[in-house]
């Protein structure tokens, strides 16, 4: 409104001059030199930011209850949340008010979605930022950000009648490096600088009380001084979920969707080992399309299970291989899966040569039991599962291909965590100061033993990997049932 008038009463200006016989020329070329100016500031990110806090009647619903497989971060979380709701309580104690609340966690566990959380469970007003929005080439442009960030914090409260505000700042770790590591390029350390004094001044009986919430999946490059008490008084871990939390997740994605009678949902969240929050609401969202796309009115087990692999690998791809390329990558998945399904029967979910991503063909395993410790016997098994495919294409075709290039390189990964866990033959030592020719000779040890075993077993199943290929073929895919049934006839036989 302001800008219009102030346009009309120029304009106004310049035609009174005119008619008045002054040459307003120089004014003219003055007030274009001046709009291109601030244009080229504007652009530029010179003038100040602004932050846009959601508005009291139309920020996101998001409560903690939305938020599934994270019960230990929200409850963290709500007890550091009761500093602000219990503010009274806190002035009669003499506590400090908490200032900072750092989540930390891989992409995609939910940082986001608990800090709109805590918001609307402490009743504050919302205003999210990035760290890459504050770092421009231009002295003092940051630190200016992070005033008006706080600025902008406090007016919404007061303009909503809110008693706190809540502050979001996503990747802090781009705002938030250690200092001193950009020595061509200060702005990084008075930025930051900024946020530490902006923090520090913030009391226990200020009119707005603000929270800073900040999440990072680098803490390791944080500056200490952030850290310290009295900044980010709090660090809450947000893990990928267990089988439990996944199960809770996909339930919260598919509560708004028809599901078949056949659907088993806990199924689904045993396959789905490593997948976070983002992966598993992709997940039941590419089935609903799927669904879709073949024109049912349901959502099928068949399409979640088809979604796990679109989530994993990648869209199907429209290129053929050659027949003779296509019988290689059979023989491969089916080295890998007949390996698999001795060490760990039942551990065959889906074997297909059906191109996705960068694959010609893969074998997914049904994922056991979330498990962080292993032993040198499980890694041992996981090194023969990544050997068998190489091996079942020498010993059936004749010779090797450059498909089980990166199956090496996690064999030998693989490898090395035995001799960094002090599980070879070694014992415990210090993988750095080896003798590189004796690291390579205990990898090469550990790789060939498992790699006879491989060929000791594969030797005997050599016509039933001729039968599953064939078949494989034929098919194109093979349930993990399937596969199973096709051993067991062949052993029978």
């Amino acid at each position: 409104m302001l800008k219009e008038v102030g346009m009309g009463l120029g304009l106004a200006a310049i035609l009174f001059l005119v008619i008045s016989g002054y040459d307003v020329t120089p004014i003219l070329f003055m007030g274009l030199a001046a709009g291109l100016l601030f244009y080229i500031a504007r652009s530029r990110g010179m003038l100040t930011a602004t932050f846009n806090a959601a508005p009291a009647a139309c920020r996101p619903e998001v409560c903690f209850a939305d938020i599934g497989g994270q019960k230990t971060a929200v409850n963290e979380l709500k007890e550091a949340l009761d500093f602000i709701k219990n503010h009274e309580q806190i002035i009669k104690l003499g506590i400090r008010p908490l200032k900072g609340i750092l989540l930390t966690g891989p992409p995609g566990t939910g940082k986001t979605l608990l800090a709109k959380a805590a918001a609307g469970y402490t009743d504050s007003v919302f205003v999210a930022c990035s760290g890459s929005e504050f770092i421009e080439m231009y002295a003092g442009v940051g630190a200016q950000r992070v005033r008006q960030l706080f600025k902008t914090a406090r007016d919404n409260a007061l303009k909503q009648k809110k008693e706190s505000a809540i502050i979001f700042i996503d990747e802090i770790d781009i705002l938030g490096g250690k200092r001193g590591q950009n020595t061509s390029h200060h702005e990084y350390d008075q930025t930051l600088n900024q946020l530490l004094v902006e923090m520090d001044g913030m009391k226990v009986n200020d009119k707005v009380r603000i929270l800073v919430v900040a999440a990072t999946n680098r803490v390791d490059m944080l500056d200490p001084a952030l850290l310290r008490p009295g900044r980010f008084d709090r660090q809450v871990k947000v893990d990928l979920p267990d089988k439990a939390g996944r199960l809770e997740i996909l339930k919260l994605h598919s509560r708004n969707k028809p599901l078949a009678d056949d659907i088993d949902l806990e199924k689904i969240a045993q396959e789905t080992f490593s997948f976070s929050g983002a992966h598993l609401e992709s997940l039941a969202n590419e089935g609903a399309i799927l669904a879709m796309r073949e024109g049912c009115v349901k959502i099928e087990q068949r399409h979640f299970l088809e979604a796990i692999d679109k989530v994993m690998m990648g869209e199907k791809l429209d290129r053929r291989p050659a027949r003779e390329e296509l019988e290689r990558v059979a023989v491969h998945e089916v080295g890998h899966a007949l390996v698999s399904e001795r060490i760990r029967p039942g551990s065959v979910s889906t074997l297909t040569i059906t191109p996705r991503g960068q694959a010609l063909g893969y074998m997914r395993q049904v994922p056991e039991d979330d498990t962080y410790l292993h032993t040198r016997e499980y890694l041992e098994n996981q090194i023969q599962v990544l050997l068998a495919g190489s091996v079942a294409e020498e010993l059936v075709l004749g010779n090797r291909s450059t498909g089980a290039g990166n199956d090496f390189q996690q064999a030998i990964k693989m490898a090395g965590q035995i001799i960094r866990s002090g599980m070879s033959e070694l014992g415990v030592v210090d993988p750095e100061i080896l003798p590189p020719d004796l690291r390579y000779r205990v990898v090469s040890s550990i790789i060939r033993g498992q790699e006879k075993k491989v060929k000791d077993f594969l030797g005997r199943m050599k016509d039933a990997v001729k039968h599953i290929v064939h078949t494989l073929l034929a098919e194109e895919k093979i349930s993990g049932e399937r596969f199973r049934l096709m051993i067991k006839q062949h052993l029978i036989q």
